[in-house]
């Protein structure tokens, strides 16, 4: 029946949890495999295209982008969405920002992060900085689909509410947490208090749970699905057809800009702006208001690098060619 034609999100946020709140998430396993595909397609060109990196430099470089990815990620979160974040407690870990149990990551910080420390990794090696930011940029987009996926796995940034009878609608529980009217339609359809483990009975398949979650849980669009593939999937694409051989340096990094900034313009439509900021001036989202700043970015960087005629390096299918 059209209630229950949207499906409902049980997965289990949990690869190993051997105690409650640990250890193992899918999310933290998407960063790893990110990282390590990143590590995998910048060492490709490193050894089989024109650049001064050396191919035994690529870890180096991939450890240098996660530890800049990683903290821009968290700090830019506290400053764009949750600036509360910044502030102490008197528990452990005392400082908010440094408390990642309840998520917290925002791609645009973790691309300045990433950004800052290719320049460092530039600087501290005297490579070329407009080079390192393409390598960057190339390495990045798979990392940003795994991500998005574990978004999915999560149950969180879901998206705009939609038809229940629409082929890829989602019914995300996890939303009573956020929307105290949803927590509240699902103790009526429950019929009854939510036991204080209602989701993971959910998530193990509870019959009452799941009627109630039907009728209470209204369906959305999966736009963590959608952010894959066009932010991480759509992206990558641009970027492999661009870089199939050398080009100037800043190039690939600009076009990364572009294409990421236009994606996420695109799917900041379908996602639930956060509850706690809603829409903005001109009716656009944070998301999209962030995006502007990195397409013109981007759009900038192309420029540079074709009036200043930088050098071509790069490339993953073949070495270049003698110019």
């Amino acid at each position: 029946m059209p209630l229950a034609s949207a499906w409902l999100h049980t997965i289990d946020p949990y690869t190993v949890k051997l105690w409650d709140g640990g250890p193992i998430r899918w999310y933290g396993l998407a960063y790893l495999v990110g990282f390590f595909l990143a590590f995998l397609l910048i060492k490709r060109v490193a050894r089989v295209g024109q650049s001064p990196l050396e191919p035994g430099r690529a870890s180096d470089l991939v450890i240098t982008l996660a530890i800049g990815i990683v903290v821009g990620g968290r700090v830019g979160y506290a400053a764009f969405y949750s600036p509360s974040l910044f502030g102490f407690t008197a528990s452990f870990p005392y400082w908010n920002l440094l408390d990642f149990s309840g998520g917290g990551m925002a791609s645009h910080g973790g691309m300045i992060g990433g950004c800052v420390a290719a320049w460092w990794f530039a600087w501290r090696h005297k490579l070329s900085k407009l080079h390192i930011v393409d390598l960057l940029a190339f390495g990045a987009p798979l990392g940003l689909f795994f991500g998005r996926v574990a978004n999915f796995i999560n149950g969180e940034l879901f998206g705009r509410r939609v038809s229940a009878d629409f082929p890829l609608a989602v019914r995300f529980p996890q939303e009573a947490f956020e929307s105290p009217a949803v927590y509240d339609a699902l103790i009526t359809a429950y019929g009854g208090p939510l036991p204080r483990n209602w989701l993971d009975l959910l998530q193990a398949g509870d019959t009452a749970l799941r009627q109630g979650a039907l009728v209470a849980v209204p369906a959305r669009h999966p736009s963590q699905l959608y952010a894959a593939t066009l932010e991480g999937l759509i992206v990558f694409a641009v970027l492999a057809v661009l870089w199939w051989k050398p080009r100037r340096a800043g190039v690939i990094g600009g076009a990364f800009g572009v294409a990421y900034a236009l994606m996420r313009l695109v799917n900041e439509n379908f996602r639930q702006p956060d509850a706690h900021l809603g829409e903005q001036a001109l009716g656009l989202t944070r998301g999209q208001w962030l995006s502007v700043p990195l397409l013109v970015a981007g759009l900038t960087l192309i420029v540079i690098a074709c009036v200043k005629k930088t050098p071509r390096l790069g490339g993953w299918r073949r070495a270049a060619e003698p110019s």
